[in-house]
Parts: structure tokens; C-alpha cells; sequence
């Protein structure tokens, strides 16, 4: 076993390094400029970063049930918590006192793959009270499987799931026709409906440790260097970085890649800024990912082939695309499965629901079909100012990048690639800076 997680995490620190490397080799910054930012990031202390709304982090216990943790993400109105040991609450040091990060995905697909307990917690009457026949089975629970074959129909009623969710929004919002508005709210309704309900009641945050997108929680102090956190927002691939103080068993900060990049924003009117983000980016080098490494869905596939390839490949969303060109029509992203939950009626043929059917029935029910799956994207020769002031201002993780005469592929910009974009890691760093090493730092 012991053996087992070595192998893993050294494998996760070699695709860092092919990263990374692939970033340098393609970007086109001068090295000199990128000398002079990583220094001067290096000398600008984490504690210089904007608090938290509130200017508290929010932690769970790892003994909090699942219930309570979806009402904690809910009412605080964020996406992942750090979760703390009970076992270890004196300990000062960090290694002890937390045991990862939980992110709300984790959760969502955590009550999928519990489909079939979960059908059995729920009365058949809530599933007939929301009008859902029971034909509308499996879907759900096959997604989180990986079955989309024979096996998907093998009885995992999940669907029973998404009846309740939206019984529970008609009774509780008189809103059992407008899904999509009580999806904004999943996690309340989440709290409300299902989580309220044996096994979920009683099942523990610990309990999902090793779901999907769990992160390691990693720390830098409020005296480390700025450079540290934008390394492990970046190559190290952590998507928020908690901010401890020396001797202190309290968070003072979370620091997340969207943070980092609606900083970027406020640079604007300094001269480093305004001169490295008034290039084109393909001056810059970027798109570091080409249009042949970007994963993507065509429009005629199963929706739920579309949320089996994030599952795989760790990744929030995927362009949806069709004709040989690759031509861009849409996106789906995992926060989509909300729909899925709230509209258990789209499941009625599943085994024949497109990517373009789901986004069709999305655009439908919001009233908007310029709306819901808009892809954003921007072009070759669009500045490096506009794509970072696009991820800030739509609150989005990734731009397509396009073809300047039509809506073909040729990339994807991440907040990881902007972070990277500004930054090289210098030798040894993390085992200078933090007297240990990457892989015992990520491996914890």
C-alpha cells in the first residue's frame, strides 16, 4: 500500500514537471522578465494578499456529517473547506491538524455514486409526487460508475435522487417548474431534501476522503513568499492554498487560483503589467495547450459520457464541438450536474440524451438559450489583458481560444496557465524554501 502511494505520487509530481516544462518551452516572455517577476514575487510576503470575505476561514471537522458540510458550503457561500482532524485539535503542527481539503464536487458525486442507498432512503411517493415515472432509473448512478452501456439500466434508481430534490423545491419554494432557478441553490436544497435523510444524516466528511477532487492540504505562513503560493496554484495544480501562522493552530487566509487572478486585474496601471499584458497572447506563447491536447465532447455524444471524461481527466469543463473542424457549440462543466439532479425528466431517455439534447433542454428551461452553455472564448489575437479581465469578470476557470475567421479550436487558457504565465520555479525551491520536498509536501 505504502509502496502503492509512492508510485502515485510520483507520478502526479512527473506530469507537474512535463508541464511546467511544456509551459517554458512555449511561452515567449523574455527569461529576463521572467527572472525579474519570480524574484520580485519572492519577495513579496503571502500576509500583502487580500483576506477572505470576512476576513475568517471557514473549517469543518472531518466528524461533521455530510448534511451539515453541505449547509456549511451553502450558507457560507463557497465552494471547499479545509477539514481538520479531530484526533489531532492541539496539535500545532499542520501535518496533523488537517487532513485535506473537501471541494463541493466531492460531495455532489459522492451522493451519485451512493445512488442506490439513496433510492432506498426515499420513498417511492416522493418520487411519485414529483411526477417522475419508474422507467427513469440508473443514469445518474452509471455516470458516477463509468456505465453507460447494458449495465447503466442495472437498477441504480438514482433518479429517485433527483425526484426528491425537486418534490422538495416544490413544496418548499413553489418553484417545482422553474429547476433551474432552484438549482442556483443546490446545496440548500441538498440540505432540505436528501441530506436531512439516513445514510446521509449520519455519514462523515472522513467518510469521502478519497472522492473526487479531493485535495492535499498544503500551507504556506503568512511570512512565506508570494511565489510559493502562485507555484502550487500552477504547476503543483493546487486549486486554493491555505495561509497559516507560525506556532498558530488557526487559518488566516485561503488563497484560491480565481483570487490570484482578480489580483492580476487590480495591477492594472503598473507599468510590468500593462507592458507583459498588452501583447496578443500569441506573443506570449499561449495558448500553452494546443487545440490537439484539448479534451473536448462533440455535441452528439451522451451527456453522460461528457461527465465521465471530467471524471477521468480531473478537469471542471469540457468544449463541446462538432463537425471535423472542431467547431465550438456549447460547454458543459461538472457544476452542470445540478440540472441533472433538479430535472429528473431528462433522464427519460437518458440512453439517448446528447450533449446538444441536454444543452437544448438546459436552454429551454432557463429562457435563455444564449445563456445557458455559452462557451467563452476569445482569439489568437486577443490581448493577455482581456483574457484575464474575461476569467475575473465571468467567474470562469478556462477561455477557449479560436481561430481569428471561425469558431475552431485552437486552445484553452486556465487560471493555471495565466499564474504560470508570469513565474518559473527556481532550483530546489520548495525543498529550500519549506526543508522538505514536493513529493512529501503533495503526498501528506
Amino acid at each position: 500500500m505504502a509502496q502503492a502511494k509512492i508510485t502515485e505520487n510520483t507520478s502526479k509530481l512527473a506530469s507537474y514537471d512535463a508541464y511546467f516544462e511544456m509551459v517554458q518551452r512555449r511561452k515567449k516572455l523574455p527569461r529576463n522578465l521572467q527572472e525579474t517577476l519570480t524574484d520580485a514575487f519572492a519577495n513579496i510576503p503571502v500576509s500583502s494578499f487580500p483576506q477572505v470575505p470576512g476576513g475568517k476561514v471557514i473549517e469543518i471537522d472531518a466528524e461533521t456529517s455530510i448534511g451539515d458540510a453541505v449547509k456549511i458550503l451553502s450558507e457560507s457561500n463557497i465552494l471547499s473547506v479545509p477539514v481538520k482532524n479531530p484526533a489531532a485539535q492541539n496539535s500545532l503542527d499542520w501535518r496533523e491538524r488537517y487532513l485535506g481539503v473537501l471541494d463541493y464536487s466531492a460531495i455532489v458525486l459522492w451522493v451519485l455514486e451512493g445512488a442506490e442507498t439513496a433510492a432506498a432512503a426515499i420513498s417511492a411517493s416522493s418520487a411519485a409526487a414529483a411526477g417522475v415515472g419508474a422507467g427513469t432509473v440508473g443514469a445518474l448512478g452509471a455516470l458516477a460508475l463509468g456505465a453507460t452501456g447494458p449495465a447503466a439500466v442495472a437498477g441504480l434508481t438514482v433518479a429517485a435522487v433527483g425526484a426528491a430534490v425537486a418534490g422538495g423545491v416544490a413544496a418548499d419554494r413553489g418553484a417545482g417548474k422553474d429547476a433551474p432557478t432552484a438549482a442556483d441553490k443546490l446545496g440548500e436544497d441538498f440540505y432540505k431534501v436528501i441530506l436531512q435523510e439516513e445514510p446521509f444524516k449520519s455519514t462523515k466528511v472522513s467518510s469521502i476522503i478519497k472522492s473526487y477532487r479531493w485535495a492535499p492540504f498544503v500551507p504556506v505562513a503568512m511570512d512565506s513568499s508570494m511565489l510559493s503560493v502562485l507555484l502550487l496554484l500552477s504547476k503543483y495544480r493546487l486549486r486554493n492554498v491555505p495561509v497559516i501562522e507560525r506556532g498558530s493552530p488557526y487559518l488566516k487566509n485561503f488563497i484560491t487560483q480565481s483570487a490570484v487572478v482578480r489580483g492580476l486585474v487590480g495591477c492594472k496601471g503598473r507599468d510590468w503589467f500593462d507592458c507583459i499584458s498588452a501583447h496578443p497572447i500569441s506573443e506570449l506563447g499561449l495558448p500553452y495547450m494546443s487545440a490537439d491536447e484539448v479534451i473536448s465532447v462533440r455535441d452528439d455524444e451522451l451527456i453522460l459520457e461528457a461527465f465521465k471524461k471530467m471524471r477521468d481527466n480531473n478537469i471542471g469543463g469540457l468544449p463541446v464541438v462538432e463537425g471535423p473542424k472542431k467547431k465550438i457549440v456549447g460547454n458543459v462543466s461538472i457544476r452542470d450536474i445540478r440540472f441533472l439532479l433538479l430535472k429528473p425528466e431528462l433522464f427519460s431517455n437518458f440512453r439517448q440524451l446528447t450533449v446538444a439534447g441536454f444543452m437544448n433542454t438546459v436552454a429551454s428551461a432557463t429562457h435563455d438559450a444564449t445563456k445557458a452553455a455559452t462557451p467563452i472564448t476569445c482569439k489568437l489575437g486577443s490581448t493577455l489583458c482581456t483574457v484575464i479581465d474575461t476569467l475575473a469578470s465571468k467567474l470562469v476557470h478556462r477561455i477557449y481560444v479560436t481561430a481569428e475567421d471561425c469558431d475552431e479550436i485552437v486552445g484553452v487558457i486556465t487560471l493555471r496557465d495565466v499564474i504560470s504565465c508570469f513565474i518559473y520555479e527556481p532550483p530546489n525551491f520548495f525543498d529550500n524554501y519549506f526543508g522538505f520536498s514536493a513529493q512529501e509536501m503533495l503526498g501528506n
